[in-house]
């Protein structure tokens, strides 16, 4: 009986063997065929017989070591039955946690938009015969975000001649999109994917090709030159970065000189001014005025202690440029080693250029702050604010930099803002002035009444290019029919609107459009807006004229058409586009998504850009590594020592 169990016990043994020689061959050969099938029913078998034997032996399921086992058997069952409903479900509805600070391994917010905003199905394709892992994981990505508007597929160029002649494949390699009968190169052969965003097929190209392939028209940009502004060149103080950034955004990127060409070209979607060192003069304002009342879009980076001759223009938008440089205390820029005139953000508006923003950082070296109030007809939305600690510094003489509360402004300072202009051009201009013939008598009465308006109207008159038909119904100044244009600000108080009948004598004009130093602009910028000074002569235009009730009556009846919406952006330096502060956090992005709002206002897609690998190397002098090993020995003696008296004390 004894050599029987023992047999027996052998035979147990051989069970598992054979199972696991049974599943081995499968998976080796990938196909279950009788020999491997006949394996894993036989290893069963043996392994029930055993079971069949101990059930007759006396006792054997009493024991408590029997107990014991089964238990322990029964719980890891239970445990790689709860691991296998865990990987079912994790299977079928997969999530994906990315842990990484930068979310290295999550598409961009702008991308996801884009996938789920798809209205037609598009497709990359791949030509090379290695999946490379990398590739496909970033196109899974998509696929995942995308789902059935999104496709994908490798090809080999040489399997599938046909499909490499369709898309004139040279090279192993290249990457294309296609959407409907449009094709567009992503990537030509001979570049292997690495995290450089330069190199290789990145989240970077695949969503500005999307972008491209998606969109019928492509922005056309103009950089202004001329005037001391930052060259398009490579090198300390060009912004080259920033016009590659565009071009490879697919932005049809122009340069423009207003000394040379004296008005703005009418395809600019959007004029970038990129600071500058001398003022505009009288032509050029007007050019950037008329630009801007034709539904025109204008970023404009100013740095400080600039006189820009831009004061006026500003003023009407409701903004003020502060003359004191931005000085940032917060310690902030100090982790990545920079000084207190380079203000470090972490606070944006609620707008969208900034909405997705969160907490990451930009940086804004020698910048001035913006003072913003409140003007009819314009809307206006902060983008940029510093810290707590920083104020605005007005004495840059002293060695040390402390806040003087007499002359500095405490923080937090607006660096940057944006605003959108939305009013009504009155066509009436031309036939208001044929009630006058037939009412002489108010003429008289409303010439006492002209002197009072017309200085307080000069400053405000002066942007009033959109205005020009008014001269012609204006020969004479001396008998203008400007009392009955009166009633028109009380159907257009915007600025652009006003008459300008005063406007045909040069002398009211120009003192006030000459060239002036940078501390007269300070102090006519700290005026209030000249709007409400014209709220009296509406009040005196009905009691000068009571006979003339038709005119008013006939102003409100007039045909008015909506003019076309023009966007601003305002930010206080233009450093922070050149090279080398481009690539720096989000630098690049509050460009790229201002140049985006307010060239393509029907684009909602604006956010951050795809982020790139965090550099953590940690650079130690010698003297710091010897304390690191010092304090990795230091803790564990103390440990042991601590340890080995109490051990004696309690001996």
């Amino acid at each position: 009986m004894k050599i029987s169990k023992t047999n027996w016990k052998y035979v147990f043994l051989l069970g598992p063997l054979l199972i696991a020689a049974g599943v081995t061959a499968a998976l080796v050969s990938g196909v279950w065929d009788p020999l491997t099938v006949g394996l894993v029913i036989a290893g069963a078998v043996t392994i029930a017989l055993w079971l069949l034997y101990l059930s007759y032996e006396q006792s054997f399921w009493g024991q408590r070591s029997t107990q014991a086992s089964t238990n322990a058997l029964i719980a890891t069952l239970a445990v790689f039955v709860i691991l296998g409903v865990i990987n079912f479900i994790a299977v079928r509805y997969p999530v994906r946690i990315d842990l990484t600070e930068s979310q290295q391994f999550t598409l961009a917010p702008q991308t996801q938009q884009i996938l789920r905003n798809l209205q037609q199905t598009v497709k990359v394709w791949v030509f090379d015969p290695i999946q490379n892992p990398q590739i496909k994981e970033l196109l899974q990505s998509y696929k995942r975000e995308g789902g059935e508007k999104f496709q994908f597929e490798f090809v080999d160029p040489q399997t599938q001649p046909g499909k490499a002649r369709e898309f004139s494949i040279t090279s192993i390699g290249e990457v294309y999109l296609q959407s409907g009968d449009r094709k567009q190169v992503l990537q030509k052969g001979g570049t292997a994917f690495g995290s450089d965003p330069n190199q290789g097929l990145s989240e970077i190209k695949l969503t500005n090709g999307l972008e491209e392939i998606l969109n019928t028209r492509v922005a056309r940009v103009y950089f202004l030159q001329g005037k001391g502004a930052r060259p398009l060149q490579e090198g300390q103080g060009g912004i080259q970065q920033a016009e590659k950034a565009l071009k490879d955004k697919y932005y049809n990127v122009q340069t423009l000189n207003l000394t040379d060409r004296k008005e703005v070209p009418e395809d600019a979607d959007a004029l970038i001014i990129p600071g500058q060192d001398k003022p505009f003069s009288d032509t050029e304002i007007k050019a950037l005025r008329a630009y801007l009342d034709r539904g025109g879009s204008l970023l404009l980076m100013v740095d400080p202690a600039i006189d820009t001759g831009l004061g006026k223009l500003l003023e009407e938008w409701g903004v003020k440029l502060d003359a004191r440089l931005a000085i940032d205390a917060s310690g902030t820029g100090q982790r990545f080693g920079l000084g207190p005139t380079v203000p470090t953000v972490r606070r944006y508006g609620e707008h969208p250029i900034t909405q997705s923003f969160g907490n990451g950082i930009s940086f804004y070296p020698f910048a001035r702050a913006l003072e913003t109030s409140p003007v009819a007809g314009i809307e206006e939305k902060p983008l940029i604010w510093t810290s707590q600690e920083s104020w605005a510094e007005s004495d840059l003489t002293t060695k040390k930099l402390e806040f003087d509360q007499k002359t500095d402004r405490q923080g937090p300072l607006l660096l940057g803002v944006a605003l959108v202009r939305s009013s009504t051009d009155s066509t009436p201009l031309k036939s208001s002035p044929s009630p006058t013939p037939t009412s002489p008598s108010p003429s008289p009465q409303a010439s006492p009444a002209t002197p009072s308006p017309s200085p307080q109207a000069s400053p405000t008159d002066f942007p009033s290019p959109t205005t020009s038909p008014s001269p012609t119904t204006s020969p004479s100044p001396t008998t203008s029919p400007s009392p009955t244009d009166s009633p028109l600000p009380t159907t257009s108080p915007s600025p652009t609107d006003l008459p300008s009948p005063i406007d045909s004598p040069s002398p009211t004009t120009s003192p006030t459009a000459s060239p002036i130093s940078y501390s007269v602009i300070v102090s006519q910028e700290a005026t209030p807006p000249a709007l409400p000074t014209t709220s009296p002569t509406p009040a005196a235009s009905p009691t000068a004229s009571p006979t003339a009730s038709p005119s008013p009556t006939a102003t409100p009846s007039a045909p008015s058409t909506p003019s076309k919406t023009s966007r601003m952006v305002v930010i206080g330096t233009s450093q922070f586009v050149t090279n080398g502060w481009f690539d720096q956090q989000l630098n690049s992005d509050v460009f790229l998504n201002s140049v985006s709002w307010l060239s393509k206002p029907d684009q909602q897609s604006f956010s951050i850009s795809p982020k790139k690998a965090t550099n953590r190397r940690i650079n130690m002098t010698a003297l710091q590594v010897g304390l690191l090993v010092l304090a990795w020995l230091m803790w564990p003696l103390l440990g042991l020592g601590i340890g080995g008296a109490i051990w004696w004390k309690r001996r």
